[in-house]
C-alpha cells in the first residue's frame, strides 16, 4: 500500500493568502510528468476500497476540476459508475449548481444541474473523488446545495487519494453519515512551515508565441463530454475510439520516449492515450497543463523545477502553466477545447520546441 513518504511533495503556491502550500501527488500525472501505469495503478487501489464499501450500491461518481477529472473517471470506468465532473468552463443551453473553492487559483466550481435532476433518481449513492481533501469544506458545501435542492435522496461519500481531514471535520463526516474511503492519511500541520522553507529559485520562463514549422494537428470524433454525465463502460469505449483514431495519423514505433499532455480540466483521454503507448513498449510520461501558479525551485526536497507560462486552449487571456518539461522522441497533445485559442496553441508548442521537441501532433477531440 501507499505512504505518505512515497506520495507527497510539498509546494508552494504562488499570491495565494487562504493556503500558502499545494500538496503535490508525485504519482497523479497533474503537475509531475508519471508513468500512466504508475498512475493508474494507484487510481485501481482507490477504486477498490470503493468497490468494497458500496458493492450493492448503484453510484454516481463526481470528478473534480481540475486535478481530479483523471482520477474519478478511472474510478468510473473500472466501477462502471455513472460519471460526471465538475467545471469551470461554460456549457452551452444548461443550468449549475455553482459552489467555490475557496482556497483554489481559480475557485469557481460548478456541476451541470440537468444532469444531477436525471439521476438523482437513479442512483443510491454520490461518491466525491478527489486526489486530496484538507478541509472538506468545499465537498461539504456541495453536499449541503444537494441536501436542499433534492431531500432525501442519494447518500454521500468521499474518496480520494490523500485525506488531510483534521478531527472536527471527520466528526462532520461521520455526524452526517459520509463515507471517506482513501489510500493515505496525511497530517497538515507542517506543511504551510515547509512550504515557506523553499525560497522559488527555479525557472520561470515567460509566454512566448513564435513557433517554427508547421503544427500537425488533426479533429478527431466519437466525443463524450465527461462534464455533461455518462457512464464508466461509455466513456471506456470513447476513449478506445480516440485512441485508435490516435494511432491511425501517427506512425508508432516501440521503445520511444513519448510525451502526452492533456489541457486543464482533460486529462483522463490523454492518461488512457499514454497507457496504450506504454502498453506498446515504449516509455511515456503523462501530464497536463493547469490554472496553478506554483512557485518552482531547485532546492532538494522540492518538486516542481521549472515554470513554463502559457496561454490557454480554452479562453483568451487565461493564464495556464506546465512543469518541467524536457526533450521526447515525440509529444502528442490532447485537448477538447471547442475552439482552440491560436496563442494557447502556439505558446505551447513555444515551450516543446524550447526544450529541443520538433515532433509534436495536436489533437483535438471535439
Amino acid at each position: 500500500m501507499y505512504t505518505e513518504t512515497e506520495l507527497v511533495r510539498i509546494a508552494k503556491r504562488e499570491n495565494n493568502s487562504k493556503r500558502n502550500y499545494l500538496v503535490v501527488n508525485r504519482l497523479q500525472g497533474k503537475h509531475i510528468p508519471v508513468s500512466p501505469k504508475q498512475a493508474f495503478a494507484m487510481f485501481e487501489a482507490l477504486a477498490g476500497k470503493v468497490k468494497e464499501a458500496y458493492r450493492a450500491e448503484s453510484l454516481l461518481l463526481i470528478g473534480f476540476a481540475e486535478t481530479a477529472t483523471a482520477i474519478g473517471a478511472h474510478l468510473a470506468v473500472l466501477l462502471d459508475s455513472f460519471y460526471i465532473q465538475t467545471t469551470r468552463e461554460q456549457i452551452p443551453g444548461v443550468e449549475y449548481l455553482f459552489f467555490t473553492e475557496a482556497h483554489s487559483h481559480a475557485t469557481e466550481q460548478k456541476l451541470v444541474r440537468d444532469d444531477i435532476e436525471a439521476l438523482i433518481d437513479r442512483v443510491d449513492r454520490i461518491v466525491f473523488v478527489e486526489d486530496e481533501v484538507t478541509t472538506g469544506n468545499t465537498i461539504f458545501q456541495i453536499i449541503e446545495i444537494l441536501k436542499r435542492e433534492y431531500p432525501g435522496k442519494a447518500q454521500c461519500s468521499i474518496a480520494s487519494l490523500l485525506n488531510g481531514m483534521d478531527q472536527a471535520a471527520l466528526a462532520v463526516c461521520a455526524e452526517q453519515g459520509i463515507g471517506l474511503q482513501y489510500l493515505v492519511k496525511t497530517n497538515h500541520q507542517g506543511y504551510g512551515s515547509i512550504a515557506e522553507s523553499f525560497h522559488g529559485t527555479g525557472l520561470y520562463i515567460p509566454k512566448q508565441e513564435t513557433v517554427t514549422g508547421m503544427i500537425e494537428s488533426y479533429q478527431l470524433g466519437g466525443y463524450v463530454n465527461a462534464r455533461r454525465y455518462t457512464t464508466g463502460s461509455g466513456y471506456q469505449r470513447a476513449c478506445e475510439t480516440l485512441w485508435n483514431q490516435v494511432k491511425t495519423h501517427v506512425f508508432l514505433e516501440k521503445q520511444e520516449q513519448i510525451l502526452v499532455i492533456g489541457t486543464e480540466e482533460f486529462m483522463y483521454p490523454a492518461m488512457f492515450v499514454g497507457a496504450q503507448l506504454e502498453h506498446m513498449g515504449n516509455t511515456v510520461r503523462c501530464h497536463a497543463t493547469t490554472r496553478s501558479p506554483i512557485m518552482v525551485s531547485e532546492e532538494d526536497g522540492y518538486p516542481l523545477h521549472r515554470r513554463y507560462e502559457l496561454a490557454s486552449f480554452y479562453e483568451e487571456g487565461r493564464r495556464t502553466f506546465i512543469y518541467d518539461l524536457k526533450i521526447y522522441d515525440r509529444v502528442l497533445i490532447l485537448t477538447d477545447a471547442a475552439s482552440i485559442q491560436t496563442a494557447g496553441v502556439n505558446s505551447l508548442f513555444h515551450a516543446l520546441q524550447s526544450c529541443g521537441n520538433n515532433r509534436i501532433w495536436l489533437f483535438r477531440w471535439g
